[in-house]
């Protein structure tokens, strides 16, 4: 079997964590180019001010990618290219940048598939409230129509959110990320809210634009499985799928809050300030959606959270992916198991838990279509005689390619495979030691680009419709 030949295979990227150029062309300053310099937020006080100055070198990576032989680009556009301070004047700086990287991917065919907000807010609308502030609503849905306006007789594919839960979380529960906000669930919810309704009134504008695209939004997929047979722990992964899952695929695809959270939320008084006609705009967009974005690493083990005198505090749990992480609910925690297999930063590699959380999805929403948007391996790569031999990524990426044509098989709807990333980028939290991508850039040398051994695998398997997986 091979893939067919509508379904994009693709990789990723995100502007703050390549773009660099921070301040150059009329930008505006985003909430990351401030939190990134908050002595000991970032490894070894890392920032995305050059990144890997693909803002600069732009030409060459796509050419990269064209030799590789990709056929789609996911990228983010940052919100203050286009309007600085976020809902004020248009800066027609920005706006040419990204129309030139849009006309040099479709000058190699390169079918461009783009993001609207990967986690680059702003910096005035952040200092105003960022998502818990409904400014930032109207905000979004002004700077969505513009780049909708100005770009859409080239692009036809658009995510307009990317990972609601990571940003989210790490703002207002675990302070990791801005707005570094620790444990306040009311927050938490209100800027999911926001983030949703802000969601489906781009999705309104541009159906009114008749542009003949597609739009959707992009979440973590990270499906809970309970550790072992126990009912207690089923009950902990059936909790966990509610919030971690269904929080967030009900209000885009079924236009409604899971009854199972809004319960809990109005037990505790963590009900977002929500109105009849921002649920009854969810309640419009939800049929309206063309697709899904899943962004799949790994899977959550899950039991039943029994508090301890050796429990971490919130602040010092793990906050980087690896398990060890008691909800912010304290109902459970997530755990690593002897008989799976690891990365050096402790993420269960589990293809089998893409395909079978799949399987879920479809049992809960249907035949949905699906984007897999990102996906891959962060690793300390080995280099050997100048080679850059990432046999481990090779692996990782082959095993759950294999699990999404087990899916097509099965007859789910996928229509692309998007890897993380197409080139090594500045890791939020990590610097640049967490490496992703096909591209190397070697920091010691000028932001040089190599090859990897990924590189040439990729192109094989894309040259062959994955017919040798």
């Amino acid at each position: 079997m091979r893939f067919p030949h509508d379904f994009f295979f693709g990789a990723a990227s995100a502007a703050y964590q390549v773009e660099g150029a921070w301040n150059e062309d009329g930008k505006g300053v985003s909430n990351w180019d401030v939190f990134s310099k908050i002595p000991g937020k970032t490894f070894e006080g890392t920032n995305g001010d050059i990144a890997v100055d693909h803002y600069h070198r732009y030409k060459e990576d796509i050419r990269l990618m064209a030799e590789m032989g990709l056929e789609s680009y996911r990228f983010s556009v940052a919100w203050t290219r286009i309007i600085p301070d976020g809902d004020g004047e248009i800066n027609p700086q920005g706006l040419a940048f990204y129309n030139a990287l849009i006309d040099e991917c479709l000058h190699y065919g390169i079918v461009p598939f783009v993001t609207l907000y990967h986690w680059d807010l702003p910096q005035v609308l952040e200092e105003a409230g960022g998502w818990t502030n409904k400014r930032t609503v109207d905000a979004f849905s002004k700077y969505a129509t513009t780049c909708f306006k100005a770009f859409g007789d080239r692009v036809k594919h658009w995510i307009t959110f990317n990972e609601t839960i990571v940003f989210c979380s790490l703002g207002y529960l675990d302070g990791a990320h801005p707005p570094g906000i620790s444990h306040n669930p009311r927050l938490y919810f209100q800027a999911t809210h926001n983030v949703f309704v802000a969601h489906a009134r781009a999705v309104e504008e541009y159906k009114k634009l008749r542009q003949y695209g597609e739009i959707g939004i992009t979440h973590v997929f990270s499906p809970a499985f309970p550790a072992d047979g126990q009912a207690d722990n089923a009950q902990a992964a059936d909790h966990a799928n509610q919030y971690s899952l269904a929080w967030f695929y009900d209000p885009i695809l079924k236009g409604a809050y899971p009854d199972y959270v809004v319960g809990q939320l109005k037990e505790r008084g963590w009900t977002p300030d929500w109105t009849a006609e921002e649920l009854t705009v969810l309640k419009w967009a939800a049929p309206k959606n063309d697709f899904i974005g899943l962004n799949y690493y790994q899977p959550q083990r899950v039991i039943k959270h029994n508090p301890t005198a050796e429990d971490k505090p919130a602040a010092q749990q793990v906050i980087a992916g690896a398990p060890g992480k008691v909800s912010f609910d304290g109902v459970y925690k997530t755990v690593s198991l002897e008989d799976k297999k690891y990365t050096k930063w402790g993420w269960e590699i589990s293809p089998e838990g893409l395909l079978e959380g799949l399987r879920m999805l479809r049992g809960a929403y249907g035949d949905i279509k699906l984007y897999i948007t990102e996906n891959g391996l962060g690793d300390q790569d080995p280099v050997e005689n100048g080679q850059i031999l990432d046999a481990d990524r090779v692996e990782y990426i082959r095993e759950h390619l294999k699990a999404v044509k087990q899916g097509l098989r099965e007859g789910l709807h996928i229509k692309g495979y998007y890897a993380w990333s197409v080139i090594d980028l500045l890791s939020w939290l990590n610097g640049f030691k967490k490496q992703y991508g096909f591209i190397y850039v070697d920091q010691q040398n000028n932001l040089t680009r190599k090859r990897k051994l990924s590189f040439g695998w990729y192109k094989q398997v894309i040259a062959n419709r994955g017919g040798e997986l």
